[in-house]
Protein backbone atom coordinates (compact mmCIF):
# COMPACT_ATOMS: atom_id res chain seq x y z
CA UNK A 1 0.00 0.00 0.00
CA UNK A 2 1.30 3.57 -0.70
CA UNK A 3 3.00 5.11 2.16
CA UNK A 4 3.56 2.48 4.05
CA UNK A 5 0.05 2.49 5.27
CA UNK A 6 -1.55 -0.87 5.39
CA UNK A 7 -5.12 -2.40 6.91
CA UNK A 8 -3.40 -3.22 10.14
CA UNK A 9 -1.76 -0.01 10.75
CA UNK A 10 -4.85 1.69 10.41
CA UNK A 11 -6.63 -0.48 12.50
CA UNK A 12 -3.86 0.01 15.04
CA UNK A 13 -4.11 4.03 14.64
CA UNK A 14 -8.35 3.24 15.15
CA UNK A 15 -7.66 1.84 18.39
CA UNK A 16 -5.30 4.32 19.76
CA UNK A 17 -8.44 7.13 18.77
CA UNK A 18 -10.79 5.23 20.72
CA UNK A 19 -8.67 4.71 23.57
CA UNK A 20 -8.35 8.46 23.74
CA UNK A 21 -11.93 8.82 23.42
CA UNK A 22 -12.96 6.13 25.40
CA UNK A 23 -14.70 4.45 23.03
CA UNK A 24 -16.88 1.88 24.44
CA UNK A 25 -16.50 -1.88 23.43
CA UNK A 26 -19.64 -2.32 21.85
CA UNK A 27 -19.36 0.95 19.52
CA UNK A 28 -15.90 -0.82 18.89
CA UNK A 29 -17.52 -4.03 17.81
CA UNK A 30 -20.22 -2.51 15.40
CA UNK A 31 -17.29 -0.75 13.78
CA UNK A 32 -15.87 -3.46 13.12
CA UNK A 33 -18.41 -5.39 12.05
CA UNK A 34 -19.36 -2.84 9.56
CA UNK A 35 -15.35 -2.18 8.55
CA UNK A 36 -15.85 -6.29 7.83
CA UNK A 37 -18.85 -5.84 5.62
CA UNK A 38 -17.67 -3.42 3.83
CA UNK A 39 -14.45 -5.79 3.03
CA UNK A 40 -16.29 -8.12 2.28
CA UNK A 41 -18.65 -6.17 -0.45
CA UNK A 42 -15.72 -4.86 -1.93
CA UNK A 43 -14.36 -7.97 -2.61
CA UNK A 44 -17.33 -9.83 -3.75
CA UNK A 45 -17.80 -7.43 -6.38
CA UNK A 46 -14.18 -7.66 -7.54
CA UNK A 47 -14.85 -11.60 -7.55
CA UNK A 48 -18.06 -10.62 -9.47
CA UNK A 49 -16.26 -8.37 -11.92
CA UNK A 50 -13.41 -11.12 -11.62
CA UNK A 51 -16.26 -14.05 -12.82
CA UNK A 52 -17.33 -11.74 -15.59
CA UNK A 53 -14.60 -10.83 -17.17
CA UNK A 54 -13.39 -14.59 -16.81
CA UNK A 55 -16.73 -15.80 -18.12
CA UNK A 56 -16.68 -12.96 -21.43
CA UNK A 57 -13.05 -14.46 -21.94
CA UNK A 58 -14.46 -18.07 -22.35
CA UNK A 59 -17.06 -17.14 -24.24
CA UNK A 60 -14.26 -14.87 -26.89
CA UNK A 61 -12.79 -18.02 -26.94
CA UNK A 62 -15.44 -20.56 -27.83
CA UNK A 63 -16.74 -18.00 -30.12
CA UNK A 64 -13.34 -17.77 -31.95
CA UNK A 65 -12.83 -21.29 -31.96
CA UNK A 66 -16.76 -21.81 -33.33
CA UNK A 67 -15.52 -18.90 -36.22
CA UNK A 68 -12.38 -21.03 -36.28
CA UNK A 69 -14.49 -23.92 -37.45
CA UNK A 70 -16.74 -22.42 -39.72
CA UNK A 71 -14.05 -20.40 -42.00
CA UNK A 72 -12.32 -24.28 -42.20
CA UNK A 73 -15.20 -25.49 -43.54
CA UNK A 74 -16.21 -22.76 -45.71
CA UNK A 75 -13.25 -22.67 -47.16
CA UNK A 76 -12.26 -26.10 -47.32
CA UNK A 77 -9.35 -26.06 -44.99
CA UNK A 78 -8.33 -29.06 -43.64
CA UNK A 79 -8.69 -28.80 -39.57
CA UNK A 80 -5.71 -30.04 -38.76
CA UNK A 81 -3.63 -27.92 -40.56
CA UNK A 82 -5.36 -25.01 -39.11
CA UNK A 83 -6.20 -25.21 -35.83
CA UNK A 84 -3.60 -23.57 -32.94
CA UNK A 85 -1.65 -25.92 -31.53
CA UNK A 86 -1.93 -24.24 -28.12
CA UNK A 87 -5.07 -25.94 -26.65
CA UNK A 88 -3.69 -25.37 -23.03
CA UNK A 89 -2.99 -22.47 -20.60
CA UNK A 90 -4.62 -20.08 -19.17
CA UNK A 91 -7.67 -18.40 -21.69
CA UNK A 92 -5.92 -15.33 -22.57
CA UNK A 93 -3.05 -17.45 -23.63
CA UNK A 94 -5.25 -19.79 -25.73
CA UNK A 95 -7.26 -16.45 -27.18
CA UNK A 96 -3.36 -15.18 -27.90
CA UNK A 97 -3.07 -18.27 -29.64
CA UNK A 98 -5.93 -18.53 -32.02
CA UNK A 99 -5.83 -14.65 -32.86
CA UNK A 100 -3.40 -14.64 -36.22
CA UNK A 101 -4.95 -17.74 -37.25
CA UNK A 102 -8.52 -16.14 -37.09
CA UNK A 103 -6.86 -13.11 -39.00
CA UNK A 104 -5.10 -14.96 -41.72
CA UNK A 105 -8.13 -16.68 -42.46
CA UNK A 106 -10.64 -14.00 -42.05
CA UNK A 107 -8.15 -11.95 -44.88
CA UNK A 108 -8.10 -15.29 -47.05
CA UNK A 109 -12.08 -15.47 -46.71
CA UNK A 110 -12.56 -11.92 -48.07
CA UNK A 111 -9.83 -12.55 -50.68
CA UNK A 112 -11.99 -15.87 -51.88
CA UNK A 113 -15.10 -14.16 -51.39
CA UNK A 114 -13.97 -10.86 -53.80
CA UNK A 115 -13.42 -13.73 -56.17
CA UNK A 116 -16.36 -15.50 -56.10
CA UNK A 117 -18.41 -11.76 -56.30
CA UNK A 118 -15.92 -11.45 -59.53
CA UNK A 119 -16.92 -14.71 -61.31
CA UNK A 120 -20.62 -14.20 -60.33
CA UNK A 121 -20.28 -10.63 -61.35
CA UNK A 122 -19.40 -12.10 -65.13
CA UNK A 123 -21.60 -15.12 -64.95
CA UNK A 124 -24.72 -12.60 -64.25
CA UNK A 125 -23.43 -10.46 -67.05
CA UNK A 126 -23.07 -12.58 -70.26
CA UNK A 127 -26.38 -14.44 -68.40
CA UNK A 128 -28.12 -11.06 -68.58
CA UNK A 129 -26.97 -10.31 -72.30
CA UNK A 130 -28.03 -13.57 -73.31
CA UNK A 131 -31.54 -13.11 -72.09
CA UNK A 132 -31.75 -9.07 -73.18
CA UNK A 133 -31.86 -8.26 -69.42
CA UNK A 134 -28.74 -6.41 -69.59
CA UNK A 135 -27.47 -4.35 -72.18
CA UNK A 136 -23.78 -5.10 -73.12
CA UNK A 137 -21.33 -2.84 -70.80
CA UNK A 138 -23.97 -2.12 -68.25
CA UNK A 139 -22.83 -2.76 -64.63
CA UNK A 140 -25.23 -5.79 -63.24
CA UNK A 141 -25.76 -5.58 -59.03
CA UNK A 142 -23.34 -7.31 -56.71
CA UNK A 143 -24.62 -10.89 -56.08
CA UNK A 144 -25.26 -12.66 -53.42
CA UNK A 145 -22.35 -14.66 -52.02
CA UNK A 146 -22.64 -17.60 -49.70
CA UNK A 147 -20.33 -16.96 -47.09
CA UNK A 148 -20.76 -20.49 -45.85
CA UNK A 149 -19.48 -22.32 -48.75
CA UNK A 150 -16.22 -20.46 -50.38
CA UNK A 151 -14.34 -23.43 -51.13
CA UNK A 152 -12.01 -23.81 -54.17
CA UNK A 153 -14.19 -26.36 -55.66
CA UNK A 154 -16.86 -24.35 -55.50
CA UNK A 155 -15.09 -21.30 -57.07
CA UNK A 156 -13.41 -23.64 -59.61
CA UNK A 157 -17.43 -24.36 -60.63
CA UNK A 158 -18.33 -20.97 -60.95
CA UNK A 159 -14.99 -20.78 -63.38
CA UNK A 160 -16.66 -23.48 -65.79
CA UNK A 161 -19.72 -21.88 -65.30
CA UNK A 162 -17.95 -18.98 -66.94
CA UNK A 163 -15.58 -20.39 -69.27
CA UNK A 164 -18.69 -22.21 -71.13
CA UNK A 165 -20.90 -18.51 -70.73
CA UNK A 166 -17.92 -16.59 -72.48
CA UNK A 167 -17.79 -19.28 -75.15
CA UNK A 168 -20.90 -19.57 -75.83
CA UNK A 169 -20.77 -15.91 -75.81
CA UNK A 170 -18.02 -16.08 -77.88
CA UNK A 171 -20.07 -18.26 -80.78
CA UNK A 172 -22.97 -16.17 -80.18
CA UNK A 173 -20.90 -12.88 -81.24
CA UNK A 174 -19.59 -14.76 -84.54
CA UNK A 175 -23.08 -15.39 -85.64
CA UNK A 176 -24.14 -11.84 -85.14
CA UNK A 177 -21.64 -10.45 -87.09
CA UNK A 178 -22.24 -12.76 -89.71
CA UNK A 179 -25.83 -12.20 -89.83
CA UNK A 180 -24.78 -8.56 -90.00
CA UNK A 181 -22.17 -8.96 -93.07
CA UNK A 182 -25.26 -11.01 -94.83
CA UNK A 183 -27.84 -8.00 -93.97
CA UNK A 184 -24.77 -5.92 -95.64
CA UNK A 185 -24.12 -7.74 -98.57
CA UNK A 186 -28.17 -8.17 -99.23
CA UNK A 187 -28.79 -4.34 -98.55
CA UNK A 188 -26.17 -3.53 -101.00
CA UNK A 189 -27.37 -6.02 -103.82
CA UNK A 190 -31.17 -4.74 -103.15
CA UNK A 191 -29.28 -0.94 -102.84
CA UNK A 192 -31.35 -0.51 -99.30
CA UNK A 193 -30.35 1.52 -96.78
CA UNK A 194 -27.69 -0.84 -94.33
CA UNK A 195 -27.52 1.06 -91.41
CA UNK A 196 -31.39 1.92 -90.94
CA UNK A 197 -31.99 -1.90 -91.44
CA UNK A 198 -29.68 -3.03 -89.09
CA UNK A 199 -30.12 -0.87 -86.30
CA UNK A 200 -33.92 -1.48 -86.58
CA UNK A 201 -32.75 -4.18 -84.97
CA UNK A 202 -30.56 -3.40 -82.48
CA UNK A 203 -28.61 -0.39 -82.21
CA UNK A 204 -25.55 -1.55 -80.73
CA UNK A 205 -25.39 -3.74 -84.47
CA UNK A 206 -24.23 -0.15 -85.66
CA UNK A 207 -20.63 -0.27 -87.71
CA UNK A 208 -19.30 2.38 -85.13
CA UNK A 209 -19.53 0.22 -81.83
CA UNK A 210 -16.78 -2.03 -81.40
CA UNK A 211 -17.83 -6.14 -81.70
CA UNK A 212 -17.36 -6.80 -78.13
CA UNK A 213 -20.16 -4.51 -77.39
CA UNK A 214 -22.96 -6.11 -79.49
CA UNK A 215 -25.96 -7.40 -78.58
CA UNK A 216 -25.97 -11.19 -78.38
CA UNK A 217 -29.65 -11.55 -77.13
CA UNK A 218 -31.98 -14.50 -78.24
CA UNK A 219 -34.13 -11.70 -79.58
CA UNK A 220 -31.54 -9.92 -81.60
CA UNK A 221 -30.57 -13.44 -83.07
CA UNK A 222 -34.19 -14.39 -83.42
CA UNK A 223 -34.74 -10.87 -85.47
CA UNK A 224 -31.34 -10.88 -87.24
CA UNK A 225 -31.93 -14.28 -88.67
CA UNK A 226 -35.79 -13.06 -89.71
CA UNK A 227 -33.83 -10.17 -91.50
CA UNK A 228 -32.12 -12.13 -93.34
CA UNK A 229 -34.68 -14.25 -94.37
CA UNK A 230 -36.69 -11.44 -95.39
CA UNK A 231 -33.99 -9.83 -97.23
CA UNK A 232 -32.94 -12.57 -98.95
CA UNK A 233 -36.66 -13.56 -100.24
CA UNK A 234 -37.09 -10.03 -101.65
CA UNK A 235 -33.90 -10.96 -103.73
CA UNK A 236 -35.42 -13.99 -105.04
CA UNK A 237 -38.59 -12.15 -106.06
CA UNK A 238 -36.79 -8.87 -107.23
CA UNK A 239 -34.42 -10.96 -109.84
CA UNK A 240 -36.97 -13.17 -110.88
CA UNK A 241 -38.67 -9.62 -111.66
CA UNK A 242 -36.01 -8.46 -113.18
CA UNK A 243 -35.30 -11.87 -115.17
CA UNK A 244 -39.00 -11.63 -116.24
CA UNK A 245 -38.76 -8.39 -117.18
CA UNK A 246 -34.95 -9.38 -119.31
CA UNK A 247 -36.94 -11.44 -121.16
CA UNK A 248 -39.57 -9.49 -122.32
CA UNK A 249 -36.75 -6.75 -123.65
CA UNK A 250 -35.02 -9.73 -125.29
CA UNK A 251 -38.25 -10.63 -127.09
CA UNK A 252 -38.90 -6.79 -127.98
CA UNK A 253 -35.68 -6.29 -128.96
CA UNK A 254 -35.51 -9.51 -131.23
CA UNK A 255 -39.06 -8.54 -132.54
CA UNK A 256 -38.15 -4.86 -133.95
CA UNK A 257 -34.35 -5.71 -134.53
CA UNK A 258 -33.16 -3.04 -132.09
CA UNK A 259 -29.69 -2.35 -132.55
CA UNK A 260 -26.75 -3.60 -130.40
CA UNK A 261 -26.08 0.02 -129.00
CA UNK A 262 -29.45 0.09 -127.90
CA UNK A 263 -29.25 -2.95 -125.94
CA UNK A 264 -26.37 -2.35 -124.54
CA UNK A 265 -27.59 0.48 -122.60
CA UNK A 266 -29.96 -2.44 -120.42
CA UNK A 267 -26.25 -4.79 -120.27
CA UNK A 268 -26.71 -3.87 -116.53
CA UNK A 269 -30.28 -5.36 -116.31
CA UNK A 270 -29.84 -8.70 -118.91
CA UNK A 271 -26.14 -9.54 -117.47
CA UNK A 272 -28.55 -11.64 -114.71
CA UNK A 273 -31.14 -12.89 -117.04
CA UNK A 274 -29.76 -16.58 -116.16
CA UNK A 275 -28.28 -16.03 -112.85
CA UNK A 276 -28.80 -17.74 -109.74
CA UNK A 277 -29.73 -15.80 -106.66
CA UNK A 278 -25.97 -16.53 -104.79
CA UNK A 279 -24.13 -15.54 -107.71
CA UNK A 280 -25.83 -12.21 -107.72
CA UNK A 281 -23.68 -9.97 -105.83
CA UNK A 282 -22.54 -6.34 -107.85
CA UNK A 283 -24.04 -3.20 -105.84
CA UNK A 284 -27.08 -2.14 -106.77
CA UNK A 285 -27.99 -5.20 -109.16
CA UNK A 286 -31.64 -5.67 -107.77
CA UNK A 287 -31.80 -2.14 -107.00
CA UNK A 288 -36.00 -0.89 -107.02
CA UNK A 289 -34.68 2.29 -109.86
CA UNK A 290 -33.53 -0.16 -111.56
CA UNK A 291 -35.84 -2.51 -111.95
CA UNK A 292 -38.44 0.33 -112.47
CA UNK A 293 -35.74 1.63 -114.97
CA UNK A 294 -36.46 -2.03 -117.21
CA UNK A 295 -40.15 -1.66 -116.43
CA UNK A 296 -40.21 1.74 -117.81
CA UNK A 297 -38.18 0.09 -120.91
CA UNK A 298 -40.11 -2.75 -121.12
CA UNK A 299 -43.44 -0.03 -121.56
CA UNK A 300 -42.20 1.78 -124.24
CA UNK A 301 -41.43 -1.34 -126.07
CA UNK A 302 -44.48 -2.44 -125.95
CA UNK A 303 -46.32 0.63 -126.87
CA UNK A 304 -43.89 1.27 -129.90
CA UNK A 305 -44.22 -2.43 -130.95
CA UNK A 306 -47.74 -1.42 -131.92
CA UNK A 307 -46.26 1.15 -134.60
CA UNK A 308 -43.85 -0.56 -136.01
CA UNK A 309 -45.97 -3.73 -136.30
CA UNK A 310 -46.73 -3.41 -139.95
CA UNK A 311 -43.40 -2.90 -140.45
CA UNK A 312 -42.11 -6.03 -138.90
CA UNK A 313 -44.71 -7.92 -140.29
CA UNK A 314 -44.53 -7.36 -144.04
CA UNK A 315 -40.62 -7.45 -143.31
CA UNK A 316 -41.59 -10.85 -142.70
CA UNK A 317 -43.98 -11.50 -145.46
CA UNK A 318 -41.02 -10.31 -147.88
CA UNK A 319 -38.60 -13.26 -146.38
CA UNK A 320 -41.79 -15.61 -146.80
CA UNK A 321 -42.52 -14.57 -150.08
CA UNK A 322 -38.56 -15.14 -151.07
CA UNK A 323 -38.36 -18.61 -149.67
CA UNK A 324 -41.13 -19.84 -151.72
CA UNK A 325 -40.02 -18.28 -154.97
CA UNK A 326 -36.56 -19.43 -154.32
CA UNK A 327 -38.05 -22.94 -153.95
CA UNK A 328 -40.11 -22.34 -157.10
CA UNK A 329 -43.39 -22.49 -154.90
CA UNK A 330 -46.11 -19.76 -156.58
CA UNK A 331 -48.26 -18.45 -153.97
CA UNK A 332 -50.89 -15.61 -154.13
CA UNK A 333 -48.70 -12.59 -152.49
CA UNK A 334 -51.74 -9.90 -153.07
CA UNK A 335 -53.77 -12.49 -151.21
CA UNK A 336 -51.04 -13.24 -148.67
CA UNK A 337 -50.72 -8.97 -148.36
CA UNK A 338 -54.22 -8.06 -147.35
CA UNK A 339 -54.72 -11.06 -145.13
CA UNK A 340 -51.83 -9.82 -143.44
CA UNK A 341 -52.81 -5.86 -143.60
CA UNK A 342 -56.70 -7.00 -142.40
CA UNK A 343 -55.44 -8.55 -139.59
CA UNK A 344 -53.20 -5.57 -138.26
CA UNK A 345 -55.60 -3.17 -138.62
CA UNK A 346 -58.44 -5.20 -136.70
CA UNK A 347 -56.46 -5.49 -133.83
CA UNK A 348 -56.98 -8.49 -132.56
CA UNK A 349 -53.74 -10.06 -132.18
CA UNK A 350 -50.90 -9.84 -130.38
CA UNK A 351 -48.15 -8.35 -132.53
CA UNK A 352 -45.97 -11.06 -130.54
CA UNK A 353 -47.99 -13.97 -131.86
CA UNK A 354 -48.43 -12.50 -134.74
CA UNK A 355 -44.88 -12.23 -136.12
CA UNK A 356 -44.85 -15.89 -134.18
CA UNK A 357 -47.22 -17.13 -136.14
CA UNK A 358 -45.04 -15.66 -139.22
CA UNK A 359 -41.77 -16.61 -137.98
CA UNK A 360 -43.24 -20.45 -138.06
CA UNK A 361 -44.64 -19.92 -141.71
CA UNK A 362 -40.81 -19.26 -142.36
CA UNK A 363 -39.69 -22.21 -140.74
CA UNK A 364 -42.12 -24.24 -142.25
CA UNK A 365 -41.50 -23.19 -145.92
CA UNK A 366 -37.83 -23.03 -145.36
CA UNK A 367 -38.25 -27.43 -144.29
CA UNK A 368 -40.38 -27.29 -147.14
CA UNK A 369 -37.81 -26.02 -149.36
CA UNK A 370 -35.29 -27.92 -148.08
CA UNK A 371 -37.42 -31.15 -148.49
CA UNK A 372 -37.54 -30.14 -152.79
CA UNK A 373 -33.68 -29.48 -153.32
CA UNK A 374 -32.99 -32.36 -154.43
CA UNK A 375 -35.73 -32.21 -156.70
CA UNK A 376 -34.65 -28.51 -158.04
CA UNK A 377 -30.95 -29.53 -158.01
CA UNK A 378 -32.21 -32.03 -160.74
CA UNK A 379 -34.50 -29.65 -162.08
CA UNK A 380 -31.67 -27.15 -162.55
CA UNK A 381 -28.94 -29.56 -164.18
CA UNK A 382 -31.86 -31.00 -166.30
CA UNK A 383 -32.60 -27.03 -167.65
CA UNK A 384 -28.52 -26.82 -168.03
CA UNK A 385 -27.96 -29.90 -169.39
CA UNK A 386 -31.41 -28.53 -172.06
CA UNK A 387 -29.98 -25.02 -172.78
CA UNK A 388 -26.12 -26.99 -173.41
CA UNK A 389 -27.81 -29.34 -175.65
CA UNK A 390 -29.60 -26.16 -177.70
CA UNK A 391 -26.75 -24.12 -177.82
CA UNK A 392 -24.64 -27.30 -179.59
CA UNK A 393 -27.71 -27.65 -181.80
CA UNK A 394 -26.94 -24.12 -182.57
CA UNK A 395 -23.26 -24.16 -182.84
CA UNK A 396 -23.48 -27.04 -185.29
CA UNK A 397 -25.88 -25.68 -187.53
CA UNK A 398 -23.85 -22.22 -187.66
CA UNK A 399 -21.28 -24.11 -188.56
CA UNK A 400 -23.08 -26.40 -191.24
CA UNK A 401 -24.34 -23.19 -192.83
CA UNK A 402 -20.79 -21.79 -193.83
CA UNK A 403 -20.27 -22.09 -197.40
CA UNK A 404 -16.31 -23.00 -198.77
CA UNK A 405 -15.61 -20.24 -200.33
CA UNK A 406 -16.50 -18.13 -196.70
CA UNK A 407 -14.08 -19.75 -194.75
CA UNK A 408 -10.74 -17.41 -193.98
CA UNK A 409 -7.77 -18.89 -195.52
Amino acid sequence: MAGGITCGSLLQKLQLVWDEVGESDEDRDKVLYQLDQECLDVYKRKVDQATNSRDLLIQALDDSKIELARLLSALGEKAVARTPEKTSGTIKQQLAAIAPTLEQLNKKKNERKREFVSVQSQIDQICGEIAGTTEVGEQVATPQVNEDDLTLERLEDFRSQLQELEKEKSNRLEKVLDYVSMVHDLCTVLGMDFLSTVTEVHPSLDDSIADNCKSISDDTLSKLDKTVATLHEDKKLRLSKLQELAGQLYDLWDLMDAPTQERSMFDHVTCNRSASVDEVTAPGALALDLIEQAETEVQRLDQLKYSKMKEIAFKKQTELEDIYAGAHTVIDTAAAHMKLLALIEAGNIEPTELIADMEGQIAKAKEEALSRKDILDKVEKWMSACEEESWLEDYNRMTTDITPAEVPI
